[in-house]
C-alpha cells in the first residue's frame, strides 16, 4: 500500500479504458478489506464505528481526501458505519485513482 500512498490522482486522458482484470487484482491485493462490486466496475468497503460522531469524523476525513485528490467516492452513511465506493466514471470502471484513494482512506485508520 505504501506505493499507492506515494502517488496522487491524475485525470485520465480522453479515451482511457478501465484497468484489465489482472491489473485490478494486483492492485486490490494492496488494499486489504476492499472488495469488487458484483459487476467488477467499482470497489467498496464498509467501515464500522462506535457511534455517530466517529462515523461523521471519518466521513469528513474521507471528504477531505476526495477534495485533495479530486476523486470522489460514493458514500453510504449510517449511525455507526459508512460504506465507501470508488469507481472512475470517466473510464467506466476501475482505474489507478480508485486504488490510490482507497489506500488513503484505509490509512485513516492506521492500516
Amino acid at each position: 500500500m505504501t506505493a499507492l500512498l506515494d502517488q496522487h490522482c491524475r485525470p485520465p486522458a480522453k479515451g482511457t479504458t478501465p484497468l484489465a482484470a489482472d491489473e485490478v487484482q494486483a492492485l486490490l491485493a494492496q488494499v486489504p478489506g476492499w472488495t469488487l462490486t458484483d459487476d467488477g466496475r467499482a470497489m467498496e468497503r464498509e467501515f464500522r464505528f462506535a457511534n455517530y460522531y466517529e462515523t461523521m469524523a471519518f466521513v469528513n476525513a474521507v471528504a477531505w481526501i476526495a477534495h485533495r485528490e479530486d476523486h470522489h467516492p460514493d458514500l453510504s452513511v449510517h449511525y455507526n458505519r459508512c460504506r465507501v465506493r470508488f469507481s472512475t466514471h470517466a473510464v467506466g470502471g476501475l482505474w489507478l485513482n480508485d486504488f490510490i484513494c482507497a489506500a488513503r482512506v484505509s490509512a485513516l485508520l492506521g492500516e
